[in-house]
């Protein structure tokens, strides 16, 4: 079996760069003419120059499929399937060779031709369980279409069978494995790959000492794959298919490298084109390229929710409003809204990153963008823990 799934693997960084910017520059004509009002149908000169397109969040996407059932204005071709998921949001399917990119990560993970995948993703409304039997079917495997739930039958069938690979969430593999044992069965299962959910050391060395390599993917109904683990387990490696950016959270802005922020993702996928797509997760960039060979830009994988929205003294303050906040003064480089309790009052702290000495000179700046008012606290440049939280919730809740 092939080291890697395809030679976009293993591009050169320029070689990649040239390409992805012929393909978004494609994508960027193709909605132009669709005329959805994504973007204007200016190509783009370089990659860098995508940050200054408009951020296309969900709550938009849900508006616009209101409006126009089921997919909004987006230009969508070769549909065999639509999919719901919660909001509800409506998303397209095709049947075309690897429509969501899954092959590269099931070949990560060293699933072939010679594998018999049970494939415990859901496959009711929720593409997830076509998602994976997509890749599968890419690599040659052979696909059981488990689902979720029915332990005991899943066991069976895996005993039976012949199971050698798993793809579901990270947790039910262990409940698979434990029922197993209590059933007195032997399982052949050797690799897992997973999603949807925290993969924790704890469990992939328990899965270790049992034999099986389990590697995860982050992935999202709207993009399909976005990164993915190698064996090499450092960090995730962004898909072929997909342009990331981390962007600082309520704006476009790109962070700097390695700062956790947004995950915007562009898909370079013909049949559904969506440009800077906000996941609302968190990420951050890793410097260097993985040991494993694969050239393209690594990802720290999901470190959280981007939507910090938080109510203090009866008002909602958003991420939006912290970028505002910053934006509007040009000696400040970060912020951050830390809501607190002070014996049964809620008290708001803004910190900000400045070499300024005069916190007054932000009170009404403050007031104006955050309609609250709070303490100011002037911080050094860099002194804001890099977690990509603008707004800090401390209050206790218990």
């Amino acid at each position: 079996m092939s080291t890697y799934f395809d030679t976009l693997e293993t591009r050169s960084a320029d070689q990649r760069a040239s390409e992805q910017l012929a393909a978004v520059n494609a994508q960027i004509a193709r909605v132009a003419a669709s005329g959805a009002g994504m973007v204007d149908a200016a190509p783009l000169s370089d990659l860098s120059e995508l940050s200054k397109l408009p951020v296309l969040r969900k709550s938009t996407l849900s508006g616009w499929q209101q409006q126009n059932p089921p997919f909004g204005q987006i230009a969508v071709q070769n549909v065999a399937h639509i999919f719901q998921s919660p909001g509800p949001i409506y998303e397209p399917g095709g049947i075309s060779h690897d429509w969501w990119r899954i092959g590269r990560f099931l070949t990560a993970v060293g699933i072939g031709s010679d594998d018999i995948v049970q494939n415990c993703f859901g496959y009711h409304l929720t593409p997830a369980g076509m998602i994976f039997e997509s890749g599968a079917r890419a690599v040659g495997a052979t696909v059981v279409p488990a689902g979720t739930g029915q332990t005991e039958l899943q066991v069976r069938a895996a005993h039976d069978i012949g199971t050698t690979a798993y793809a579901g969430t990270p947790d039910f593999l262990k409940v698979i494995l434990d029922k197993a044992d209590q059933m007195g069965l032997s399982l052949k299962i050797t690799k897992a790959a997973v999603g949807g959910g925290a993969l924790f050391p704890s469990l992939r060395q328990e899965y270790a000492d049992r034999g099986i390599l389990c590697l995860q993917n982050y992935a999202t109904a709207d993009l399909g794959n976005i990164a993915h683990e190698s064996a090499a387990q450092e960090g995730m490696i962004v898909d072929e298919g997909v342009i990331v950016e981390i962007v600082r959270p309520g704006t476009g802005d790109p962070v700097a490298p390695g700062e956790v922020g947004e995950v915007v993702v562009t898909t370079l996928n013909p049949d559904y084109p969506l440009i800077r797509f906000a996941t609302g997760d968190l990420s951050a960039v890793m410097a260097g390229e993985s040991p494993c060979g694969r050239t393209n830009m690594r990802i720290k994988g999901w470190m959280g929710r981007a939507d910090q929205t938080t109510k203090i003294k009866g008002m909602f303050v958003r991420p939006e409003q912290v970028a505002d906040l910053v934006a509007r003064h040009s000696d400040v480089g970060r912020a951050r809204v830390i809501a607190e309790r002070e014996g049964e009052m809620d008290v708001m702290l803004v910190q900000l990153e400045t070499a300024g000495t005069d916190g007054s000179v932000y009170e009404q700046t403050v007031l104006d963008t955050l309609k609250l008012r709070g303490r100011i606290e002037l911080v050094p440049a860099g002194s804001l823990p890099n977690d990509g939280k603008v707004i800090e919730d401390r209050r206790s809740y218990e």
